[in-house]
């Protein structure tokens, strides 16, 4: 994780902070466009790395209800983080994508 902040510390030239344990320990920095970057550890001894984007929505659930009726497996369901808003992620053809509300 160390290793992957550096390298987009470097190319980016943003700046991560600590983990945060609302985000899984994730490190976040923010984006000169007003988005963010984050990058966290394993949540368990079977998660494999992946790069997943997360989706700024206004209605997580109607997003999630979308996804699922075009096919896409719900992973996880809309979560509350708290100081965070709200996420969910689905699979799509084998590709990750978070959807996030605030």
């Amino acid at each position: 994780m160390d290793a992957v902040c550096a390298t987009y510390e470097r190319t980016h030239g943003v700046t991560f902070g600590t983990g945060d344990p609302a985000l899984g320990g994730a490190r976040t920095a923010g984006l000169a466009g007003g988005g963010m970057v984050g990058v966290r550890p394993p949540l368990r001894d079977t998660e494999e790395p992946v790069v997943r984007p997360y989706v700024r929505v206004q209605d997580i659930k109607a997003a999630v209800d979308a996804a699922a009726e075009s096919g896409a497996e719900v992973a996880v369901p809309p979560m509350k983080l708290e100081g965070h808003g709200t996420c969910a992620i689905v699979v799509q053809g084998g590709i990750d994508v978070g959807l996030w509300e605030l």
